[in-house]
């Protein structure tokens, strides 16, 4: 995306472990309101304690009309969160990797984004041999959250 010159692309990291131009907490984004048009949260919220937040966040940052591609593992039923669980191997056990605070559910993250004001469209890339589109390797759901 950087080698396209018609966008404005900030690749970032809060941890600094991949090649990224900026360090943004998602909690407490350090740009103005209505910056971006387009946001892409791939594999983040489950590591963040504080989501609520993150997703205030989010929607400040966002432009009216503005969209949010976001992906994070899923599994059925309810989101599962136990805040009483904090070491790296009780996180791997309940969470599926050792800094992961929870699991979403597909509509338990649906429903906290709307609650958030976002209108959110789920997407499903349905599995094929050999498929992979723009990052996306099915079977894969992901959610565009729309301010």
């Amino acid at each position: 995306m950087k080698k396209t010159k018609s966008i404005n692309y900030f690749s970032t990291d809060f941890e600094n472990k991949f090649l990224a131009d900026y360090n943004f907490d998602i909690t407490n984004i350090n740009q103005e309101s209505n910056t971006f048009n387009t946001i892409i949260c791939y594999h983040i919220l489950e590591h963040i304690n504080d989501d609520d937040k993150a997703m205030d966040e989010l929607y400040r940052v966002l432009k009216t009309g503005g969209q949010i591609y976001i992906q994070t593992p899923f599994k059925e039923g309810d989101i599962y969160e136990n805040k009483s669980i904090v070491s790296p191997e009780e996180k791997l056990k309940h969470f599926g990797q050792e800094d992961h605070v929870r699991v979403y559910s597909i509509e338990g993250l649906k429903n906290r984004l709307q609650n958030h004001g976002f209108k959110v469209l789920k997407m499903t890339f349905n599995e094929q041999p050999n498929d992979i589109f723009l990052g996306f390797k099915s079977p894969e759901t992901i959610l565009i959250a729309t301010k």
